[in-house]
């Protein structure tokens, strides 16, 4: 929403700059996007003061002055101005700066002087049509300070990101009320200039018709509008608005058209309350019909096209045909124009869901709509009604005809919502009294009411929003000031209902993966694919990926690629997500998988080498270990080799497969690195499976969704014993399965196990490999015996042996 400064500060009473009404709003309403001073055109000019002026010695009508415009020296400027004089103060434009018309003053030479510069009349800086002399300025303001910090010139344009949930902010007399109740003011509206005492007859008020000034006005789709008020004004004269209006309109990026048009934008920017006016003359039967639409109705709005209405849409129609589609736009036969003489004032409250849905078929969209899409307030018509006719009696010289009319069948009941002081407290975390709770919401229009224990507070029309007591909390908590509650942290039960497992896997393996150095990537699940083996989506955004994925690394290595296009050569990603499988059911099979990608540099460069090595199986297969741990902390973990295709390694759970390593081939340039890929199925959700309403909620439980409970010990103070182990590997035996042996055979008192090495060459079998652990043990009241380390290493070295035929390499 666009609000205008000097409109604001026209509702308050007291003055306030545009720098702390953007403060106030944004500590307690909503974001101001931004503030845009009006006369930004007036940026380049400064206040000069003339120190010298004499006569131009050939012409009879130029001054030669010197002016000090707080630079270092004094400027030579040429000034055809009669008012000029020593010790002057005026506009000072100099060279380079571009005038309000668009002129860029540039340095030169007039009758045989230089000039370096313009003294300014009102007329040059669009300030006025006074043109006889330059413009005198009464300022203390040193010479050389920029015009517009020193004198208020033009208003300034708030730029703010009104909510869905604040529509009563969408106005300047709701700003202003947040604001008046922000500093302790009041806030009113301001006099018309012009405007006339007059005393005129209260509305009159019917369920669904009335006659107005000579106009019968009938309500037939109350669903659509529950509140239709209307007056019909005489003897009016349409032309241009004075200026205090049309600056009004300008200010907040409005066009100007004509006094009553203007006067009605007038009070939708000032109340929030859109207003429409139709031309008496025009209107078939002197009726006015709010109705349905007919099928196929036809109208020709205020913009020039011919519009087709279906049978939802709420229509202001006369006795022939629709005039106004309601709450969007008005209708072109009907609109205000310099021959109208009598003129028909809605005000009314239309409802948003049908006014949304007018717009939406119509892809339409006004200030009126915008605002009655988010509610008007219902008992804001009369208010406005009586304000758009004090406008357009002192601009348009127009007078009432008879009584104005409100059919209103259904009135509005005020809503009351109970609030607790010790609720207060719970939420905030600090106690707020219940005096002080009053004194708060009263300003912006809550009606309170004390009572042993609670208040009771009744909720003003413009504040749709306020249905709860955590509502009026939050009320309470903005308008005292979210910086005034403390700091400080304290213990607190946020509730019973534990975290799901899953997530606290999901959570486990990102912290991983994140602090190995690598992204985390949300790509969307639709992949192309095939409508055999893969998922087909009913409604695809794209037929170029009309189905699901059936493993993560495929849309991964999409994000691969996509990183290779823009020269980027190191890509580390990782995602959790879901992917889906053909099923016999009529669901697919839904799998929560976890997976990485890398290719490229291992590490950043350091200076300390000329480029790090790249990423390859090895380092994916760690990776992949680090996963799985992650994701089963509890259970028996294997990565063995697999021979298909890329795929490397299969990781195994539990004697599960559970996932695996591979290469992944990418469309990528020839200077790219290999690509090596991890992923881990997480959790299965069986096919076909629906939650039904009130049924317990589906909870699988594999390995991958146990709880990981963290256990403590103290940092040990006895010293460790290491030693290195050798030993020769059939090439077909897993790493893993030696290692497993170790560890069974090592006892309690094994700390760490290390695989640090591998061998093939002389001294090594054919068939054969040579692989080295180092082996920590650690005794935890006492330093541990060489004996009893070399006994160790004996026991072990038969269990390995006897259990697998691994022997210890001697050469």
């Amino acid at each position: 929403m666009n609000a205008s400064h000097a409109w604001l500060e026209s509702l308050l009473t007291v003055p306030l700059s545009a720098e702390r009404m953007r403060e106030l709003i944004t500590a307690h309403c909503c974001t101001v996007d931004e503030m845009v001073r009006l006369r930004d055109d007036l940026t380049g000019i400064v206040i000069g003061r003339v120190v010298e002026a004499a006569r131009h010695p050939d012409s009879d009508h130029l001054w030669v002055t010197k002016v000090d415009a707080g630079r270092d020296a004094l400027l030579d400027v040429v000034c055809g101005a009669p008012n000029v004089k020593a010790g002057g103060v005026y506009p000072f434009a100099p060279v380079g700066t571009t005038l309000p018309g668009g002129l860029v003053l540039e340095r030169r030479k007039i009758r045989g002087a230089v000039s370096n510069g313009m003294l300014c009349s009102a007329r040059e800086l669009a300030l006025g049509d006074n043109h006889e002399g330059i413009l005198e300025l009464d300022t203390s303001a040193p010479p050389g300070t920029p015009l517009l910090d020193a004198i208020p010139l033009g208003d300034t344009r708030l730029v703010i990101d009104v909510t869905p949930n604040r529509p009563d902010l969408l106005s300047h007399a709701g700003l202003a009320r947040e604001l008046a109740a922000a500093v302790g003011a009041q806030m009113r509206l301001p006099p018309v200039p012009g405007a006339l005492p007059a005393t005129r007859a209260p509305a009159a008020r019917a369920g669904s018709e009335i006659q107005v000034g000579g106009v019968r006005v009938r309500l037939e789709d109350a669903d659509g509008c529950p509140r239709y008020m209307g007056a019909v004004m005489r003897d009016i004269a349409v032309g241009p608005s004075p200026a205090w209006l049309a600056e009004r309109i300008v200010a907040v990026g409005g066009r100007s058209i004509n006094n009553v048009v203007d006067a009605t934008n007038y009070v939708l920017h000032e109340l929030g309350q859109p207003v429409h006016a139709f031309d008496v003359a025009e209107l078939g039967g002197r009726e006015i019909v709010v109705r349905r639409a007919r099928a196929g109705e036809q109208i020709v709005t205020l913009d020039g096209v011919s519009r087709t209405l279906d049978a939802n849409t709420t229509v202001i129609a006369d006795h022939d045909r629709a005039q106004a589609v309601a709450g969007v736009m008005g209708g072109a036969e009907s609109e205000v124009t310099a021959q109208t003489t009598a003129i028909f004032i809605e005000v009314a409250h239309f409802d948003p869901v049908r006014v949304r849905r007018a717009r939406r078929a119509l892809n339409l969209s006004t200030d009126a709509s915008y605002r009655f899409e988010r509610h008007v307030d219902i008992e804001l018509p009369p208010r406005a009604l009586a304000r758009v006719i004090e406008i357009v009696a002192a601009v348009a010289a127009g007078r009432v005809d008879g009584a104005p009319g409100d059919l209103y069948p259904s009135p509005h009941v005020p809503r009351t919502v109970s609030l607790r002081p010790a609720r207060v407290a719970a939420v905030l975390g600090d106690a707020v009294p219940q005096n002080e709770i009053a004194g708060l919401l009263t300003p912006l229009g809550f009606e309170v009411e004390a009572r042993p224990g609670t208040l009771e507070v009744t909720v003003p029309s413009w504040r749709p929003d306020v249905v709860r007591e955590v509502d009026l909390v939050e009320e309470v908590a903005r308008r005292r000031g979210y910086d005034t509650f403390s700091s400080e942290l304290r213990p607190f039960r946020p509730g019973t209902v534990p975290e799901s497992s899953l997530e606290i896997v999901s959570r486990r393996v990102r912290d991983a993966l994140v602090a190995r150095g690598l992204l985390e990537a949300r790509p969307l699940p639709f992949v192309k694919g095939a409508d055999i083996g893969f998922v087909r989506v009913a409604n695809p955004l794209s037929e170029n990926e009309a189905h699901l994925r059936r493993d993560l690394l495929d849309t991964l290595a999409r994000r691969a690629e996509y990183n290779l296009a823009r020269m980027q050569r190191d890509v580390r990603l990782f995602e959790i997500g879901a992917v889906f499988l053909p099923s016999a059911d009529t669901l697919p099979l839904e799998e929560l998988r976890a997976a990485l990608i890398v290719m490229g540099h291992r590490r950043p460069p350091h200076w300390t080498e000329t480029r790090p090595p790249d990423f390859d199986e090895w380092d994916a297969k760690g990776l992949a270990e680090e996963i799985a741990s992650a994701a089963y902390p509890s259970a028996q973990i294997a990565l063995g080799p697999e021979g298909e295709g890329d795929w490397l390694w299969s990781i195994v759970v539990d004697g599960a497969r559970r996932g695996g390593v591979r290469r992944v081939t990418l469309d990528a340039p020839v200077w790219a690195a290999p690509a090596f890929g991890v992923e881990v199925t997480l959790l299965t959700v069986p096919s076909g499976f629906v939650a039904q309403p009130g049924a317990a909620r589906y909870e699988a439980r594999p390995a991958a969704a146990t709880q990981h409970h963290v256990q403590y010990r103290a940092l040990p103070d006895t010293p460790a014993a290491e030693f290195d182990l050798a030993l020769v590997v059939p090439n077909d035996m897993p790493a893993a399965r030696v290692e497993e042996v170790i560890r069974a055979a090592s006892g309690d008192l094994l700390e760490h196990v290390t695989l640090f090495d591998e061998y093939r060459g002389e001294a090594v079998p054919n068939g054969f490999r040579s692989l080295a652990w180092r082996l920590t043990f650690r005794h935890p009241e006492r330093t541990l015996r060489d004996k009893e380390v070399a006994g160790r290493r004996e026991k072990l070295l038969r269990t390995l042996e006897g259990e697998l035929g691994v022997r210890q390499r001697t050469s």
